[in-house]
């Protein structure tokens, strides 16, 4: 039996609910990564194994119920998105090496601004001014916690900007394959590509993990990546990426709640006045989508 596919909506505040349930297990995610980071297990392993467990459950909880899980009606797209998703695992992934928790979530936040920028000539959307600037008063905000000139320009830092930039366009494909392909669909194929491209690379100098916390890592990772970009995908069906994207904004807090309790790593005073700023313009752009959205449904309103 075959699905039908769920068309795009425009349920606004619906979407922008679901993704930020997606940012628990994407700070998850982030902190199994890390965890298995510092007990040394290499870097292809940990992004091995977050594809493989997220293969294996995709199939198991959508293939009995979806026949046609991996027929895609644009699979170019869904090649672009997976090797885009390989590309922010990979860089992200390696950036938590060196540089704390806070520090990685505050770099790979700068996507919000890249969403906004590359929505207009990808998606056809218009972000006025207004919008432009509350995602401009966020980017102040995550220079005020990286502090250029510190230790957050080590150069890992241009490792999760480019993770930024991958995460942007894989944002706006997601996007485009709403209404096209299901969400199912494109898990499974995100997951499958990025496992194709790792796996040659992936049992050099294999590590078994040796503790509980270690294990309970090593399968999470894998269960709460899956289930963050399911659930991310399900979100961009309801709104547009410029809509969504400065929620993530809500993994930083996350993030650093666990780099203090995990890793010992407490954020620092110019954390404290970075986040409410980049919180503050998240919610501006909150209230002005839901002002536009009422208004368009009237008469067309210059933003």
């Amino acid at each position: 039996m075959t699905s039908t596919i769920a068309p795009v909506e425009e349920r606004r505040n619906f979407g922008i609910g679901i993704l930020l349930v997606a940012q628990i297990f994407f700070a998850t995610l982030d902190t199994s990564a890390k965890y298995m980071a510092v007990v040394g297990i290499p870097l292809t392993e940990i992004v091995f194994v977050r594809y493989g467990v997220h293969v294996a459950l995709t199939i198991a909880l959508f293939l009995p119920i979806q026949r046609g899980l991996f027929v895609s009606r644009n699979w170019k797209l869904e090649l672009l998105r997976g090797l885009c998703l390989l590309g922010v695992t990979v860089a992200n992934f390696l950036a938590m090496r060196f540089l704390p928790l806070t520090v990685t979530g505050a770099l790979m936040f700068t996507m919000p601004l890249m969403v906004t920028a590359l929505s207009g000539p990808f998606l056809g959307e218009t972000v006025g001014w207004r919008r432009w600037a509350a995602v401009g008063a966020g980017f102040v905000g995550i220079l005020i916690i990286v502090r250029p000139g510190t230790e957050a320009f080590h150069p890992a830092s241009l490792l999760c900007l480019a993770g930024a930039l991958c995460a942007a366009f894989y944002s706006i494909i997601t996007r485009k394959l709403a209404g096209v392909d299901s969400a199912a669909t494109q898990q499974v194929y995100s997951g499958l590509i990025a496992l194709v491209c790792i796996t040659p690379f992936a049992f050099q100098g294999w590590v078994w993990p040796t503790t509980g916390p270690a294990w309970f890592a090593f399968v999470a990772a894998g269960v709460a990546g899956m289930l963050a970009h399911q659930l991310n995908t399900i979100a961009h069906r309801f709104a547009p990426p410029s809509a969504l994207a400065p929620f993530s904004y809500t993994e930083l807090l996350l993030l650093a709640v666990a780099s203090w309790l995990i890793f010992q790593e407490p954020p620092d005073t110019e954390f404290y006045f970075g986040a409410p700023i980049i919180i503050g313009s998240g919610i501006y752009i909150w209230l002005r989508e839901r002002k536009l959205h009422r208004a368009i449904t009237v008469t067309p309103v210059e933003d």
